[in-house]
């Protein structure tokens, strides 16, 4: 992949969606919702603030984490999806 993230800003790979419930049914493409979930794939320096320090981001590469259901941005990278999201759009980091 050969994209770099700027700022405070990470990318995610995210979770494919269900393709069927607990139960045994399966969910048509239209029922299906967005994850919620996936894996940070590259994530930038971090955030400058004001007196231009730069604040660490808390998530590294590799970490299974939260996000909102609407957050971050879709692209397309060499036929591969992924969202580009600030680090305040994560939730939490799963273990």
């Amino acid at each position: 992949m050969n994209l770099k993230p700027l700022a405070d800003r990470v990318i995610v790979k995210a979770a494919e969606a269900e393709e069927k419930t607990r139960g045994g049914l399966y969910i048509p493409d239209t029922g299906k919702e967005k994850p919620q979930h996936g894996e940070i794939v590259a994530v930038g320096p971090g955030k400058a603030t004001d007196n231009g320090n730069i604040v660490a981001p808390q998530v590294k590469k590799g970490d299974k984490v939260l996000y909102g259901k609407y957050s971050g941005t879709e692209v397309t990278v060499d036929g591969e999806e992924y969202l580009i999201m600030r680090e305040s759009d994560i939730f939490a980091v799963l273990n």
